[in-house]
């Protein structure tokens, strides 16, 4: 049956970010499919709802409280989950993102502290995984974003930063082949509770939507059911993919125009 290939069963995956939104969407689709997941993010409380979610699909979780831009915590993370469950089959890199700011505006710091976030992060969890991913023939899923590829104004630290994260797919892909593959999902506006947040159900909504050829933005699940296909023995024959899950958008959708700060300059 060609559905069996989409099945997870008493396979181990880890996501970060796994509290909210694209995350916590992936993780219950893992779940579904029948693996068991270790749910990493920032607060445990969050965390813990997302784990009932796992165990009511009858899968196993394990909460581990990370922040991703701390190496030790990268480290505590690896080594529950192999405490845990003795295996590992799937690294879900999904926790990132970064605020707009305008280049003129942006500091040093601030550029390091996306790569750290969005890609150094990503490496360090990924080479620490990788030796234990070998022995199952296991895959790594990279969360990228559309900015990666598209231009908008206050997007350098954040563009630049995924558009690093989907080279260095591609180049671990080609390091690791065949014992890991390793692929990354190029997401659109996807509608999480930060971007509801932000758009609320108005008219930068509507902008947004207007800009999206399939007419709504992505919800967790859509892009949770990427990250199932790449996870699974169905992308098998897949590795240093970016696969553009953007609801066919061929530019920017943000609905918040900036000045690039060079405007007045005589």
């Amino acid at each position: 049956m060609i559905l069996d290939v989409f099945r997870m069963n008493d396979k181990v995956a880890i996501v970060t970010g796994a509290s909210r939104g694209i995350g916590r969407g992936a993780a219950i689709a893992l779940a579904e499919a029948g693996a068991d997941v270790v749910l990493a993010a920032r607060r445990a409380d969050v965390l813990e709802e997302a784990a009932r979610e796992v165990r009511a699909r009858g899968r196993r979780a394990l909460v581990v409280p990370t922040d991703v831009t701390v190496d030790v915590d990268l480290d505590r993370l690896l080594a529950r989950a192999l405490e845990e469950f003795g295996r590992l089959d799937v690294l879900v890199n999904n926790a990132g993102g970064y605020p707009p700011r305008i280049a003129i505006a942006l500091s040093n710091e601030e550029m390091l502290a996306s790569y750290q976030f969005n890609v150094v992060s990503a490496l360090h969890l990924s080479r620490i995984a990788a030796p234990h991913l070998a022995r199952t023939r296991g895959a790594i899923v990279n969360i990228s974003s559309a900015m990666s590829h598209c231009v908008d104004t206050g997007f350098v630290a954040y563009g630049a930063a995924k558009a690093a994260l989907n080279h260095m797919t591609r180049l671990l892909a080609h390091e690791w082949a065949p014992r890991v593959r390793v692929n990354a999902l190029a997401v659109g506006a996807t509608m999480t509770d930060a971007l509801e947040a932000f758009v609320g159900a108005g008219d930068l909504l509507d902008k947004m939507t207007a800009k999206t050829p399939m007419g709504r933005l992505a919800t967790p699940e859509d892009i949770a059911a990427s990250v199932l296909f790449l996870a699974s023995p169905a992308s098998s024959w897949i590795t240093g993919k970016i696969l553009e899950v953007d609801g066919g958008a061929p530019a920017s959708t943000w609905p918040y125009p900036m000045p690039g700060g060079l405007e007045d300059i005589p």
